[in-house]
């Protein structure tokens, strides 16, 4: 049994346009060529693809049954081509991403969008990292770029392009004895703070530190859903308060020492010795060019 690319190509284009004449327009040949193609993939496969009593042909069972079929291979070898294309102009094959927390999801789901229209063929990975633990994946080589909160002590071999900066508020439980406010910056030490947390031990991590009881989580997600028990306070970006959905039962009191903004700076890192492809190019340029509020 052999089937070809031609035949399976003039089968799928029949069957979308619904005519032999149809499908050879759109293929840009004579009507007798797709007429022979169908005819001898129907010998090849044994089988009877097109009911051609009527004036139009009609998919039999087998027809229906096949057509996915078709497709899929069709798709898988333009797929083919498109990775061949990638890897003649040395676009990437692969590239991973580490993002924390502080960068808004809404703004990475817009992003990699408009990517993978432009780089359809690159396999990507998303790392969702705090704090210095992004800097570490990015100089290990297990990352090729970061966004992360700003580093005091940045490791020479990476570079960095401040891209924003991300407010965080003062946010507890609405029945915590903070919610009502003013705070002071006393009152913040006297109850337990909870703090998001890398799994790398650097001063980044004692930084926001400012009651003497803390506890450590790897999420601000999960910390705002301890904050509803009651458990604390922290500081959250404006972008997580916004979207949490248990945002109603929490409370963002006012403070007495200032406006109550906190900002963070959040950056892009990437290691200055590895080389860059026109991908990872293409994001550190729609990363830098990208609004952050």
């Amino acid at each position: 049994m052999s089937v070809s690319i031609e035949q399976l190509a003039a089968f799928a284009a029949a069957a979308e346009h619904g005519s032999f004449s149809a499908a050879g327009r759109a293929l840009g040949k004579a009507q007798s060529a797709i007429s022979t193609q169908i005819a001898n993939l129907e010998i090849d496969l044994g089988l009877e693809l097109f009911d051609r009593s009527g004036r139009n042909p009609v998919l039999t069972v087998a027809g229906v049954r096949l057509l996915p079929e078709a497709r899929l291979i069709l798709d898988r070898r333009q797929h083919l081509i498109g990775v061949a294309a990638g890897l003649e102009s040395h676009v990437e094959h692969r590239l991973a991403v580490a993002f924390d927390e502080l960068y808004p999801e809404p703004a990475v789901g817009e992003l990699f969008a408009d990517f993978a229209r432009d780089f359809p063929h690159v396999e990507l990975e998303l790392l969702f990292p705090t704090m210095e633990d992004t800097s570490r994946l990015v100089l290990d080589g297990k990352a090729d770029l970061g966004v992360m909160w700003r580093q005091e002590q940045l490791p020479p071999e990476l570079g960095f392009l401040t891209l924003g900066w991300v407010p965080l508020r003062l946010v507890c439980g609405r029945d915590h004895p903070l919610a009502e406010g003013p705070v002071g910056w006393e009152d913040l030490k006297r109850f337990r703070q909870i703090m998001v947390s890398g799994r790398t031990e650097g001063p980044e991590k004692q930084r926001l530190r400012v009651a003497a009881e803390v506890w450590w989580v790897e999420s601000h997600w999960v910390i705002l859903q301890m904050l509803r028990q009651g458990l604390g306070w922290a500081l959250i970006p404006n972008h997580i308060m916004r979207e949490s959905p248990v945002a109603p039962e929490l409370a963002m009191p006012k403070l007495s020492f200032d406006r109550g903004n906190h900002p963070v700076a959040l950056e892009m890192v990437w290691h200055k010795q590895r080389p860059c492809g026109p991908a990872a190019r293409w994001l550190r340029e729609r990363l830098a060019a990208q609004k952050i509020d």
